[in-house]
């Protein structure tokens, strides 16, 4: 039995959580552990002593595949919520990332998702759309100590065209429980440490303002002059109380038998991407398994956009704008609660086949998309997006198929770049109106 002597969380609340809550103590506040074994959830017992899991990875450049120093790695659960200290990544870009990791009776880590989140400077952060950050499951860590290493865990950054143009930010956040802080200046975010301490990447040179954004977290704003190719430091920021306000509304889920329940998300306004439909969630400000009625507490004051159907749930936001209920939302919170009087229409969505239906897939040559069909279209639009969310190619009157089941759409556009991360999206038309859609997440595909 693999169980060592047992411990406590020192946090207050600890250990009386719930799973995603009690690993985030895990990490944060934990005694009588000898190093460098760790304080560890047991399923169905007290909490013990455990060597702990380490992911390990290498952070490179996705163009030449060379090694990036002093990028910041760190993991998240299913809301974005921090749950692990930053690793920052050496020379040869590799990083190793202590992870909390309940376990079972024989000390065996039980099955649990996490993903990783990496920044560095002159560099797009990752994830952001169209990449996704495939899911690491800690039941595959092995060894004495157990270890994890895979695809997920090796990371490729691109490269910003004016990478060397940007500066950087660094602070602390001054709450009591500060980690997962999104960290937002300009546009460019940061994710703060469980200590607080934070680095937001490539901001524009200039004058800005850093905030900050976690669910029930209240925090002042802080100035900020940004010089190219230099570090501003002691940009911190402190609690100023809870964030209360509560955000409501509903989902209207229509001609969707594939799908019956989605999530709602709350994007912080500058992160919002108008081309991808996507931004940044701070931590906590989501609600699943939505079925009608959704309800976010603990908004912080600011500017978001409320998305609908962003995860794999085989649905969409409906894009036929020829009727109510599908446009963008926008919202501003400001000490108060706001019930969202639009309700989000969301509809089933076209069912990729390849490439990317359920995994980051590797193509080359000119590559084809296939999807489902969609029995009452008239004809389907195409599009093929950058990592960076630029446009590289579309054809807006792809016919519609007989007698098949699947579209197959081939690429006719420039050479695309080796390395670079792509998503291709289809559209279903009908009467020049669109009626579905590929998912949000999916169709990625990494060309070599």
């Amino acid at each position: 039995m693999a169980v060592g002597m047992l411990c406590a969380f020192a946090a207050a609340g600890c250990g009386g959580g719930d799973e995603e809550e009690a690993q985030s103590c895990s990490v944060a506040a934990q005694t009588g552990c000898a190093a460098p074994q760790v304080c560890e959830e047991v399923e169905g017992a007290e909490p013990a002593c455990f060597d702990p899991v380490t992911v390990t990875g290498r952070v490179v450049d996705s163009l030449d595949d060379q090694p990036i120093a002093g990028a910041r790695v760190l993991a998240r659960d299913a809301n974005d919520a921090v749950i692990s200290r930053v690793a920052v990544t050496k020379e040869d870009g590799t990083y190793a990332l202590v992870v909390p990791a309940r376990r079972d009776a024989n000390g065996v880590p039980v099955k649990a998702e996490l993903t990783l989140r990496a920044d560095a400077l002159a560099y797009e952060t990752f994830p952001k759309a169209p990449r996704v950050a495939l899911p690491i499951d800690l039941a595959t860590a092995a060894g004495k100590p157990p270890t994890l290493a895979s695809a997920a865990t090796e990371i490729a950054l691109l490269p910003l065209a004016d990478g060397d143009a940007r500066g950087s930010i660094s602070g602390v956040v001054h709450a009591d429980q500060p980690g997962g802080t999104l960290l937002v200046a300009g546009g460019a975010t940061g994710a703060a440490d469980l200590d607080g301490s934070y680095t937001i990447f490539n901001v524009t040179p200039g004058e800005v303002t850093v905030r900050g954004y976690a669910a029930g977290l209240a925090l002042d704003t802080a100035s900020a002059t940004v010089s190219a190719d230099k570090e501003t430091q002691g940009v911190d920021l402190h609690a100023i109380g809870e964030a209360t306000a509560v955000v409501s509304g509903k989902v209207e889920i229509v001609n969707a038998p594939g799908g019956s329940a989605t999530s709602v998300i709350l994007v912080v306004g500058d992160t919002f991407d108008e081309a991808t439909a996507r931004g940044e969630a701070p931590r906590g400000l989501r609600q699943g398994d939505v079925t009608g009625d959704f309800s976010i507490a603990g908004v912080p004051d600011g500017e978001y956009v409320v998305l609908a159907a962003f995860e794999d749930d085989a649905l969409v936001r409906d894009p036929d704008t020829s009727i109510g209920g599908t446009e963008i939302v926008r919202i501003t919170v400001s000490g108060g609660d706001v019930p969202v009087q639009e309700s989000f229409k969301v509809t089933e969505a076209l069912a990729v086949v390849s490439p990317g239906a359920s995994t980051l897939d590797e193509v080359s040559g000119a590559p084809t998309f296939v999807f489902r069909d969609d029995s009452s279209e008239d004809l389907y639009e195409v599009t093929v997006f950058d990592a960076l969310g630029t446009k590289v190619w579309e054809d807006l009157e792809v016919p519609r198929v007989t007698g098949s089941e699947n579209v197959s759409v081939e690429y006719g556009g420039p050479a695309l770049i080796p390395g670079m991360i792509y998503q291709f999206r289809a559209t279903s038309m009908k009467a020049g109106t669109p009626i579905s859609q590929t998912e949000d997440l999916k169709g990625v595909f990494l060309y070599r």
